[in-house]
Parts: C-alpha cells; structure tokens; sequence
C-alpha cells in the first residue's frame, strides 16, 4: 500500500548522498562491481536481499553487488540524488510512485533489449508482466511482488471487549478502536497514520465510501469524470477518518509514517493497523505478541458494501547512468525468476510475481486468509488503479501529506482540504 512510504522534501545535500553511494566500477581484469540501493529499507528485508545477492554472486563471480540500504524514510531521496548527479547506482529499486516521475526525467534505462531473451517473462503472472511493460512496450522495472491493504488486528483485544469478529467497515473500525482505546493502560486503538505518505490512507477511506462509482482505471476519478474528492460521500469519509484521530489513536501519530505504525502494532500499543502484507513477517517477528494474539482482516468496506483495493507495487531497475547495463539487467533477472523471486516474495510477505508460486500454501493459510478472502470476492474489493504513474505524483504526494497534517494541527478544515484536492486533480487532467 500499500501503498505507502515515499518522498520527503529534498533536504540532504548532493555531496552526502554520493559519499553513502560510493561507485559502480570495473577493476580491469574484467569484473564488475554494481551498486544496487534500495528504498524500502528494513532490517529482516535487507538480510534476505544480500542472501540472494550472493547466491547471484556464486553463480557470476565476475560481478559484485555492493548494497546501500539508507534508512526508509529518506531512501527514496538519497536515490533521486544518485540518479539526478549521475553517478553511484546502477540497480535501483523502483515503485509505482517513482516510476513516472524518474523515468520522465530520463534516469530509468529501458531494458527491454537487455531482457528481450529472457526465459523469465513465461512463468510472470498477468499483473507482473503488465507493471514490467508500459503502454510503450517500455520496461524500466520487473517487480518483484505486489502489495495490498488488510487490516491487522489484535484477536485477543477484539475478544475481550465483547465483539464478535473484527471491524468489517470503516464505521466499525471507529466503534471498535475507540471502546478498546485506553491511554492509562498505554492501549490504543489505531495505528494512526499522520506523518509521511499520510495522504495514502485518506485516499483509502475515501475510495471506500465512493466505491460503487469509481473508475477502475483511475481511482481518483467517479465515473461520470469529476474527482472523487468532489463527491458528498468524501465529506462523510474524511470525518470517520479524522475521528479516529481524535478518539482512537496515541497522540504521537500525528508524526508516525510507516515504522512508527508497524512499531505501535507489532509492539502491543495499538489494536489495529491498516497496511501492507510485507507487515506479516515483521509482526511475525514480535516478541511483545504471540501468533495467538494478532491476524488479518479483509480490507474495510464502505457504506455501500464495497472497498477499493489499490494495486500497488515495487521492484528493480536500471540506471539510465550505469555504465554496466547488461550486468544490470543479468541481476534484475536473477531476482525476478525461480528460488529467488518466490523466497523474496515469501519472506516479505508479497503477493508473487510467479504463476506457480501463488499456489503455494504459504499463500492460503495463517494472515495471508485475509488476502484470499478478497482475491474470491472482486465485486466486493475492487480493484483498481490509483493515478501513481503520474508525471506529478510526487508533486502530489508532498502537498497532500502537507494538507492532512494541516487538518490534524487544525490549520485547514475538512472541507478545505477535499476542496484543495480536488481543485488540483481537476486542474492536472485539464493539462494533461
């Protein structure tokens, strides 16, 4: 969601982002060394990354793989100053939110020549080979999993206030999250997202209480053209979202983005979260809940009984500046076909990019029910496209985190806000 985590302002200096990044080289006896740099950053995710970094390795000992792993929060602009001087990357992780914005400014390479041979592109899923070629049979990434909102939620919690089941819609989410909130004993609700990449979340709850008039081929958009920030069912969104705020999360998360919510669930202070499924193996890991404690629930649904379920997504690319392109793309392949593709996928808890893989039982049992409940029911979670490819996305993605952060602090109403945005979509599709 995922849709989730993306770019900061630029505050760090060209200077210290290429001193972290280092540089691509050959030593002259024919080796290459590459150096990849990812965005997502988390420290189980990283460890299995260098694990098939060497498995590569052993298999092209000519190459090298030297990793850079900034911290999440400040990756994806240390990787737009590596790719804008030039220098210091050659495989770089791509997502749907930077794909338009880098590869518009010329800093993807299009590796189409590079991988038109390749095995892999038979065993790819419909998604994935869809994502890995755009509508100009360009590829400047092959993704490597998919990811899609449930809800995380604590069993025991839901349990012991006397619900049956957990929240089935975003009304729910709200009655539950506040009768289970109760700061003295240090229990909260949700795991409020206010700090980056806040916008993705209200946009969440939007589409859900405007769902049975959605676009499916582009979910900021009602069928009949206008935005969906222009439709009256926003208005009734953003004030259950808001109030989950006010009555249903700590006072902190005014400022949390992506580490501090999976930290306040994964910790025990909050009952509920709304992410990715990347997530399951990091709560998985939590010495503060046992198994018994926590699982998954569909997507929240809106009034009219439906969610949309945004397609998001991620995965590896080649700098437009590497001067080791085909090594490149040799690694980009590797990643992307057999033991690696499915063991990177499994341990982060991404929906497969392989045809075979998604029929493996990790898929269908423990957190991951939640995901097959809502693949059986696409009339219910619907699927559709959120505008991320979009030239201006991160544009976008600064002045709406802005905004919602505006409406915590009380600087900007409500209504402002869904008026400000719509105003902007409406204006960008007129220039488009």
């Amino acid at each position: 969601m995922a849709i989730r985590k993306s770019f900061a302002g630029l505050g760090l200096g060209l200077t210290a982002a290429l001193a972290l990044s280092g540089c691509s080289a050959d030593a002259g006896d024919g080796s290459v060394t590459l150096q990849m740099v990812e965005s997502l950053t988390n420290p189980a995710r990283t460890e299995v990354l260098k694990g098939l970094i060497a498995d590569f390795e052993e298999e092209n000992p000519d190459i090298t793989v030297e990793l850079v792993s900034p911290p999440t929060d400040q990756a994806d602009q240390k990787i737009q100053q590596m790719l804008q001087a030039g220098s210091g990357v050659d495989v770089v992780e791509v997502r749907d939110i930077t794909v338009g914005p880098f590869s518009t400014n010329g800093w993807l390479a299009d590796m189409s020549d590079e991988l038109e041979d390749w095995d892999g592109w038979a065993n790819l899923t419909e998604n994935a080979t869809k994502y890995a070629k755009n509508a100009d049979g360009e590829t400047f990434y092959v993704p490597y999993g998919f990811y899609g909102l449930s809800l995380f939620y604590r069993t025991d919690l839901v349990e012991d206030a006397g619900f049956d089941g957990p929240p089935a819609s975003w009304e729910d989410l709200l009655e539950q999250a506040t009768a289970l909130q109760d700061p003295a004993k240090n229990q909260f609700g949700y795991a409020f997202r206010g700090g980056t990449n806040a916008n993705s979340n209200v946009v969440v709850a939007i589409e859900a209480y405007v769902a049975d008039q959605i676009d499916e081929e582009n979910a900021f958009k009602l069928t009949n053209g206008d935005t969906i920030f222009s439709a009256p069912e926003a208005k009734d969104a953003l004030e259950t979202y808001f109030d989950l705020f006010e009555e249903a999360s700590p006072p902190s998360s005014v400022a949390w983005g992506y580490p501090e919510m999976v930290e306040g669930f994964s910790n025990g202070s909050t009952a509920f979260l709304l992410q990715d499924p990347e997530v399951i193996a990091t709560v998985e890991q939590s010495d503060a809940i046992t198994a018994e404690q926590w699982s998954t629930a569909p997507l929240l649904v809106g009034p009219s009984g439906k969610a949309i379920q945004p397609m998001a997504t991620a995965g590896w690319g080649t700098a437009e500046a590497s001067e080791h392109k085909e090594e490149a793309a040799k690694l980009i392949a590797f990643l992307s076909e057999g033991d690696a593709a499915t063991t990177f996928a499994e341990k982060n808890s991404l929906v497969p990019i392989l045809k075979d893989a998604a029929e493996s039982e990790f898929y269908k049992t423990g957190a991951w029910a939640s995901y097959v409940t809502m693949n059986e029911d696409p009339e219910t979670w619907i699927s559709a496209v959120q505008p991320r490819d979009s030239s201006w996305w991160t544009e976008w993605i600064q002045k709406s985190d802005s905004e919602v952060q505006q409406v915590l602090i009380g600087d900007m109403t409500q209504d402002e806000l869904l008026e400000s945005w719509d105003a902007y979509w409406t204006d960008k599709w007129k220039t488009e």
